[in-house]
């Protein structure tokens, strides 16, 4: 029987018989403090490499959700608002006042439920005939939230996400005239 012979030759430091080894054991192989200490510090930097994107991935979803939270609640607001220029508002005594009393109704319900905004989205509510039918009154609520100059997240320097100027919201409600007051 012939002995295994590895298609690789051995290196002289290897075999048994060599100067250098002691006892039989392979002298290039490191001891594990040392491989340990080799490795000293590259978690460290792997973290410092990969965090600032991770940070930046973060920023951006926290950022783009408070935009579409405040997009959604402003929504709110302006149909709750129309809504509310539906319900009858007593005191008045011509279609005009009728209409402009509905129209206060529905800013003040609206404003209300954007309070978390800190009261700077304006509502505005106009009434006017309406366009598709000119037998009915149509009051439209409108509210804007100028997110340029009061945005909900601030700004990172020198990061630049496209954010939108304002954000705006708007609903209209169909008023028969012959039920205004």
């Amino acid at each position: 029987m012939t002995p295994f012979k590895s298609a690789r030759p051995v290196s002289p430091a290897c075999r048994r018989d060599h100067p250098h080894s002691v006892a039989g054991s392979v002298t290039h192989i490191k001891p594990p403090n040392a491989r340990r200490r080799a490795q000293r510090g590259t978690m460290a930097v792997e973290f410092a490499m990969v965090f600032p994107v991770f940070f930046l991935v973060f920023y951006a979803i926290v950022t783009y959700s408070m935009i579409f939270v405040a997009q959604q609640s402003l929504t709110l607001a302006a149909s709750e608002g129309a809504r509310a220029a539906l319900r009858y508002q007593p005191g008045a005594s011509s279609a005009a006042g009728a209409l402009a009393l509905r129209a206060s109704a529905a800013c003040a319900t609206a404003t209300g439920l954007v309070n978390w905004l800190a009261g700077s989205a304006p509502c505005t509510a106009t009434y006017a005939g309406c366009s598709f039918d000119a037998t009915m009154q149509c009051v439209n609520v409108a509210l804007n939230y100028n997110y340029a100059s009061r945005p909900l997240v601030p700004p990172l320097p020198l990061i630049g996400l496209p954010v939108p100027a304002s954000l705006t919201a708007s609903a209209m409600v169909q008023l028969n005239p012959e039920n205004l007051f």
